[in-house]
C-alpha cells in the first residue's frame, strides 16, 4: 500500500498541517507530488480538493483508520501544482524536508491592512444635484466645504478620497454626511501596492547589431516553433545582453506568456528595471529583500493575477507564481548569490531549468564571464551557446595593466594605491571623468593580531576572528559580539596590536586625504542598510555628483556609467587566497567584470590591476578579456582534482551545541557511507572551516562522485537513518550538494 500526503489550504500557515491518504491501487502509478486530488475530509460525505505534497511507503496511523483518495482533479494544471511539483524536485535534488520546500517556492502572505482605495460617486442626477446645491446657497450661514464638494462633483461625478480630503480640503465629517443623505456612496476598492509606480519615461528604441540580431533571431525561431530550452548568452562586457533580452522578452509577450527576470543584486535592481520599465511600463514590477513581506506578497498577486507579465528581482523572484511562465532570464549567471545559504541550498540556475521543465518555458544565462559549470555544458550541447564577441558600439575594450605591489613595497611605496593609479586617477579627475575602486572588504580594518606573539583576537563564541570598525570597538560579523577595542595582547601582555587588512572606510579616508578636490561615495553594506540605499548612491554618481566610487564587489557587478572611464582593483587577489576550490574563476570573474566596467560610453577606458602574484592565470587572463584561456586552464584543474563540473559534491555540515554528539554523529554517518557506497570518495570527518559558531559545534564530510544521482542516494540513505536513530537528539545534518564554499 502506498500513502500521500495532501495540504487542504496552500499557505505558510497550513502547509505544516498535512493529512495521510491511502493512494488506490489503481492511482498508485500515476500519482505525483503537485497533483490536485479529490479527497474526504471531516465527517460524513464531505469531499474538498487538496494538493499532494509527498508520498510515501509507511503509514503514520493506523492504516485501518486512514481514509482513501477518491481520485484526481482532471485538467487541474495549475500555478500551485506547478510550485508544489517544484519544491518536490528541489527536497529530492538538494536534500530538506517538503515543509522547507514548499515554504521556499510557496509566497509568504504577511496580516497586514489591505490597501483599500476610496472614491466618493454621486449617486444624483444633474437636475437632483443642482437643486440640493441651491438650497444649500439659499441659507443664510452655509458650510464652504459642502459647497466646494458640490461644485467638484458639478465637475466629476467619481472623486478620489485623497483629492477631496487634502486637495478640497473637505472633511471626512462632510463626506459621510453627503452619504447618509444618499447623495454619495463611499466605493471601496482594494488595491496592490505598486513599488515602482514612482518610475517614468520612455525607452528610446536602439536598433540590434548584426551579432545581437542573430542570436535573438535563434531565440525567436526556437520559441515559435515550440522548441523550448536552456541558453547560454556568452558577451562581452558591453556587448548589449540586455537589449537581447528586452527583445526576447518581447518576443515571448507577443505570445501571451510572462518572464522572470533575476538579477545577483539589489543593487542592480535600480538600473535593470529602469531598461524593462522603459520598454514594457506597468507590465514590470520589481521584487527584492528591502520590500516588506506585504509588498513582496502583493507582487506575487499581481503576477498571479495577470496585472504585471514581468518580475525584475533576486534569487527568490524565481517562485513568482506566473501561471503562464514562458521565460526565465538568468542575468550574470555565474554569480554566487544565485545559490541558497538556506536549506533547501538550491543552485537558482538549475532550479529555473526544472520549473522551465514544468511549465514549458525557456531559460535565457547571461554573462560576460559565465561559469565553468554552464561553459562546459555549453561546449557539450546541453545548454544553447549564443555568443555576443564584440562590444555593441563601435568603441573597443577598455585598455589594461597590472601593478606589481611587490615592486611597489620594494620603491618604498606602502600605500595601498599604486603611483601609475594615482597617475591615472589625478588625470582622471582634471579630465572630469570619473574612477571605480573597489575593494572586496568591510569594516575600517580587519582582524587584530600581537606583532610580538601573533595572538589573533578572536570571537569566543565562533572561532571567528573580530573586525574593528569605525567605533573603536572589535565586531563578530556572524553572532554580533563586541568588545572595546582592546590596547594590549591579552596573552603577552604587549602592546604591539595592529591590523592587517584594510576596509572600504579606510580606503575611502586614504582617497579624500590623497585627492582633495575630489568627491567621493562608498558603496558598501554598511551604506546601502536603508530601503533606497543603492539607487541613492548609483544615481548620485550616475548623476555626475561624484567623482570617485570607492566600494566591494557590488560595484562592478552590471552597472553602465558611459563617464567611467579608469577602474582600479586595490587587492585583485584577495579572492585567490580563500580555501575554495572556485577561488581562481571567482577572482577571474570579478576582475573581468571590473575591467568591463571601464569606457562603456565613448570615451577610452583603462583599468589597473594591483596585485602580488602578477603570473597568475586567472590574473593574466583577466588582464586580456580572455575566457577561453581561463577555462581551459582551469577545466584542466578541476579534472585532475575532480571538483565540479568534472565531478560533482556533497558536503554533510553535521551541527551540534554538544561537542561530542557532533563527533559521534560525524563519525557514524562516514562509516555508514562507507558501508553503503564503496566507491565513493570521502574527505573527513573534520572541523569545519569555522568550527563553531554562537557555541555551536561544525563537523564537515565531502564525498565526491561523477554521478550526481548517488550523491542523492546517499542523502537518501541519511535521511532514513536520523529518522530512526535517537542517539543524538541536540544534532542536525544539513546536505549541500556542489557547495559554492569550502567554509
Amino acid at each position: 500500500m502506498k500513502y500521500c500526503d495532501v495540504v487542504v489550504d496552500i499557505s505558510h500557515e497550513k502547509l505544516d498541517k498535512s493529512f495521510q491518504y491511502k493512494i488506490p491501487e489503481e492511482l498508485s502509478d500515476v500519482l505525483i507530488e503537485g497533483m490536485q486530488v479529490v479527497i474526504p475530509f471531516g465527517r460524513g460525505s464531505r469531499e474538498i480538493t487538496g494538493f499532494v505534497v509527498g508520498l510515501s511507503d509507511k503509514p503514520k496511523f493506523d492504516p485501518s483508520k486512514t481514509k482513501e483518495v477518491i481520485g484526481i482533479v482532471n485538467n487541474s494544471t495549475s500555478i500551485d501544482s506547478e510550485l508544489i511539483k517544484l519544491a518536490g524536485w528541489m527536497k529530492r535534488n538538494y536534500g530538506s524536508t517538503m515543509n522547507q520546500a514548499l515554504k521556499t517556492v510557496i509566497p509568504i502572505k504577511e496580516k497586514s491592512k489591505a490597501v483599500v482605495k476610496k472614491t466618493v460617486v454621486l449617486n444624483l442626477s444633474e437636475d437632483e444635484l443642482n437643486a440640493e446645491y441651491t438650497s444649500l446657497m439659499a441659507r443664510n450661514r452655509h458650510s464652504v466645504s459642502k459647497e466646494r464638494l458640490f461644485l467638484a462633483l458639478m465637475e466629476n461625478d467619481e472623486i478620489p478620497w485623497e483629492v477631496v480630503t487634502k486637495k478640497l480640503n473637505v472633511g471626512s465629517s462632510v463626506i459621510r454626511d453627503f452619504e447618509k443623505n444618499g447623495f454619495v456612496t463611499i466605493r471601496h476598492e482594494n488595491t496592490y501596492r505598486n513599488p515602482i509606480n514612482h518610475l517614468q519615461g520612455k525607452e528610446k528604441k536602439l536598433t540590434l547589431n548584426h551579432e545581437q540580431e542573430a542570436i535573438c533571431n535563434k531565440f525567436c525561431k526556437d520559441y515559435s516553433a515550440g522548441d523550448f530550452g536552456t541558453y547560454l548568452v556568452y558577451g562581452v562586457t558591453g556587448s548589449g545582453k540586455t537589449l537581447c533580452y528586452l527583445e526576447m522578452i518581447e518576443h515571448v509577450l507577443s505570445k501571451g506568456k510572462s518572464a522572470i527576470v533575476l538579477i545577483p543584486e539589489i543593487a542592480l535592481t535600480y538600473q535593470t528595471v529602469m531598461r524593462f520599465y522603459k520598454r514594457f511600463g506597468d507590465k514590470v514590477s520589481i521584487l527584492n529583500s528591502r520590500m516588506s513581506k506585504a509588498e513582496r506578497f502583493d507582487q506575487f498577486e499581481r503576477a498571479r493575477n495577470g496585472d504585471i507579465k514581468i518580475i525584475v528581482g533576486p534569487r527568490s523572484a524565481l517562485f513568482t507564481p506566473f501561471p503562464d511562465l514562458g521565460l526565465i532570464v538568468i542575468d550574470e549567471e555565474h554569480e554566487s548569490s544565485y545559490k541558497s545559504d538556506n536549506v533547501p541550498k538550491y543552485h537558482a540556475v538549475n532550479t529555473a531549468i526544472e520549473r522551465a521543465n514544468i511549465a514549458g518555458a525557456s531559460v535565457i544565462l547571461g554573462s560576460a564571464t559565465p561559469s565553468v559549470d554552464s561553459y562546459m555544458k555549453a561546449l557539450s550541447g546541453e545548454y544553447r551557446l549564443l555568443r555576443l564577441p564584440n562590444r555593441a558600439s563601435t568603441d573597443s575594450m577598455a585598455s589594461c595593466e597590472i601593478v606589481d605591489m611587490r615592486n611597489e613595497l620594494r620603491s618604498g611605496n606602502t600605500k595601498i594605491i599604486s603611483r601609475r593609479l594615482h597617475e591615472l586617477i589625478e588625470d582622471r579627475i582634471n579630465r572630469h571623468e570619473q574612477v571605480m575602486l573597489f575593494l572586496n572588504r568591510r569594516g575600517m580594518l580587519g582582524c587584530l593580531s600581537c606583532r610580538e606573539c601573533g595572538t589573533t583576537l578572536k570571537c569566543p563564541h565562533c572561532d571567528v576572528s573580530l573586525s574593528l570598525h569605525r567605533d573603536g570597538k572589535m565586531h563578530c560579523h556572524y553572532c554580533g559580539y563586541t568588545i572595546v577595542k582592546p590596547k594590549v595582547c591579552g596573552k603577552c601582555g604587549s602592546k604591539a596590536m595592529g591590523g592587517f587588512n584594510i576596509g572600504t572606510e579606510k580606503v575611502e579616508e586614504l582617497v579624500a586625504e590623497e585627492f582633495p578636490g575630489a568627491k567621493v561615495l562608498r558603496m558598501d553594506m554598511d551604506t546601502t542598510k536603508g530601503k533606497s540605499g543603492h539607487e541613492e548612491i548609483l544615481e548620485k554618481f550616475a548623476n555626475r555628483e561624484a567623482d570617485i566610487l570607492v566600494g566591494t564587489q557590488m560595484i562592478v557587478k552590471g552597472h553602465d556609467f558611459s563617464n567611467v572611464t579608469l577602474v582600479g582593483a586595490l587587492a585583485a587577489d584577495m579572492s585567490l587566497n580563500i580555501p575554495d576550490y572556485r577561488s581562481g574563476e571567482r577572482t577571474f570573474q570579478l576582475l573581468t567584470q571590473a575591467v568591463g566596467r571601464a569606457g562603456r560610453g565613448h570615451l577610452q577606458g583603462n583599468a589597473i590591476i594591483q596585485t602580488y602574484e602578477p603570473e597568475n592565470y586567472s590574473i593574466v587572463a583577466s588582464k586580456e578579456q580572455d575566457y577561453e584561456s581561463f577555462y581551459n586552464q582551469e577545466i584542466v584543474y578541476r579534472k585532475l582534482m575532480n571538483y565540479p563540473p568534472a565531478a560533482h559534491m556533497l558536503l554533510l555540515s553535521i551541527q551540534s551545541e554538544v561537542e561530542e554528539q557532533a563527533d559521534g554523529m560525524a563519525k557514524e554517518l562516514a562509516d555508514l557511507i562507507n558501508a553503503h557506497f564503496e566507491k565513493a570518495r570521502i574527505l573527513g570527518p573534520q572541523d569545519a572551516a569555522i568550527a563553531k559558531i554562537n557555541d555551536v559545534y561544525r563537523k564537515t564530510i565531502y564525498i565526491k562522485d561523477k554521478d550526481y544521482d548517488l550523491l542523492v542516494s546517499i542523502k537518501d540513505i541519511i535521511d532514513e537513518f536520523l529518522l530512526d536513530n535517537n542517539k543524538y537528539p541536540k544534532s542536525y545534518v544539513y546536505f549541500d550538494f556542489d557547495p559554492i564554499s569550502m567554509v
